[in-house]
């Protein structure tokens, strides 16, 4: 009984020994993302504001794009451009043999009015659907850019040492391409992002008015599949002192919108997974007394399970056309699919948790409850393995409680803080160099 006992205990300090050893060139990696982070931030800072004082809508980024392109090309990396319109895609070839890994940014900017009274705020302004709009970053892509461009900085000093390729994909048109033109993830795939050189697994963030520096991500679907939805409710016009001499569609359409809420609350299982089920715009008519001869909604529609998004689409149907045939009108649904799922690749997530805890404010990550909103990232994740993560970016000090108060992204006000950009640069780099590196 002694031997192995005797050879337990000779073993074991070679065995605790030659750990350290073997995780100690990551180690080092960590440090040099760390140290370089620190160094880069004053120029994280400036890029950002630069940004964000030059806001381009979907797929006219072309300032934003050339500003990236380059920054890329200094670094001594291969740029391609023009992807999908104004994408830029630049790749950085490691000094050692190993897999290629993908990082993602979006450029674009939304059609909204600033109004956040900071020093750098957006004046711009630019035609879109007809109208002279404002043109503000109030989702905080001009954050991402920032983050990426930044995480390539720092991964293009240390090159020689990678294991491996990272491709940086910064990505107009997130938000949707102008009315009639392509864009977005999809044209991105299409024209190679994903391909040349083929990429192994990708990964994004976003920002959000969670705590400063809080990093929140889950297994499997983090955020909704998004349908866009559209019904018509065709009646007969007749006099508004009439009614009866026609068929109102604006009565019929009031009960379809009601009727679409009891498949959330009465037909679906929703404690299986999320669904929203939105109608945000109702048209129809012209004058008060006149009732029209049709009555258009638009919607949207949000789903975590495809068997329950199919079986959505089919009761939203029979609801919309049965309740018009009742009344004596007609109802024509389209469902149009906008962005799947997008799900975290569960054992790609577990496996790299760790990186994730080593630089999220606390020393640990979130796990956070699905989110109804929908992102195009989803796209990529359904040709490859894939992570996307949540960075809290509200002021210093505030809790999530305090943080439930700030306007949130999409708002004329939105205003993340800048000290969560070392976080999210950190965050992608070492992502990055752990799943290179196989850890």
């Amino acid at each position: 009984m002694r031997k192995p006992l005797l050879f337990v205990l000779v073993a074991l300090p070679f065995v605790l020994a030659a750990a350290p050893a073997k995780q100690a060139p990551l180690d080092a990696l960590h440090r040099r993302i760390d140290d370089g982070v620190a160094a880069l931030q004053p120029k994280l800072v400036e890029w950002r504001r630069d940004i964000h004082q030059h806001p381009e809508l979907g797929n006219h980024e072309v300032r934003t794009s050339g500003l990236i392109a380059e920054h890329l090309r200094a670094l001594g990396l291969e740029v391609r451009t023009r992807i999908a319109v104004t994408g830029v895609i630049g790749v950085l070839r490691g000094g050692k043999a190993g897999p290629v890994v993908a990082l993602r940014a979006d450029m674009d900017a939304l059609p909204v009015r600033e109004e956040t009274g900071l020093p750098f705020q957006s004046t711009a302004t630019t035609e879109y659907n007809g109208q002279t709009v404002g043109v503000m970053h109030a989702c905080g892509h001009d954050m991402h850019v920032a983050i990426l461009m930044g995480v390539a900085d720092v991964l293009a000093s240390m090159r020689a040492d990678l294991p491996g390729t990272v491709v940086f994909v910064f990505q107009p048109a997130e938000e949707g391409p102008p009315p009639g033109e392509r864009g977005g993830a999809p044209l991105m795939i299409e024209q190679g992002a994903l391909d040349e050189p083929k990429v192994d697994a990708i990964f994004g963030l976003h920002v959000y008015p969670d705590p400063l520096g809080e990093i929140r991500v889950r297994e499997g679907g983090i955020k909704a599949a998004a349908d866009n939805l559209e019904i018509t409710v065709r009646g007969h016009s007749t006099h508004g002192a009439m009614p009866w001499a026609g068929v109102d569609p604006i009565v019929i359409a009031s009960q379809i919108v009601l009727g679409l809420q009891t498949i959330v609350s009465r037909q679906e299982p929703i404690t299986k997974a999320p669904l929203v089920i939105t109608i945000g715009s109702i048209h129809g008519g012209n004058r008060g007394n006149i009732i029209p001869e049709s009555v258009t909604m638009v919607g949207t529609v949000r789903t975590f399970d495809v068997a329950m998004r199919d079986d959505a689409h089919r009761r939203i149907r029979e609801t919309a056309e049965s309740i018009a045939r009742a009344g004596g009108a007609s109802a024509e649904v389209k469902i149009e699919s906008q962005t799947p799922v997008l799900y975290n690749d569960p054992a790609l997530t577990r496996r790299l948790m760790p990186s994730l805890d080593r630089v999220a404010a606390g020393g640990h990550v979130v796990i956070v409850e699905p989110r109804t909103v929908a992102e195009d990232f989803a796209f990529y994740v359904t040709k490859v393995p894939g992570m996307y993560f949540l960075l809290g970016a509200a002021p210093a000090g505030m809790d999530s409680a305090a943080c439930a108060s700030l306007p949130p992204n999409h708002s004329s006000r939105f205003s993340p803080d800048e000290a969560a950009l070392p976080t999210g640069v950190r965050a992608l780099a070492s992502v990055a160099v752990d799943y290179l590196a196989g850890r």
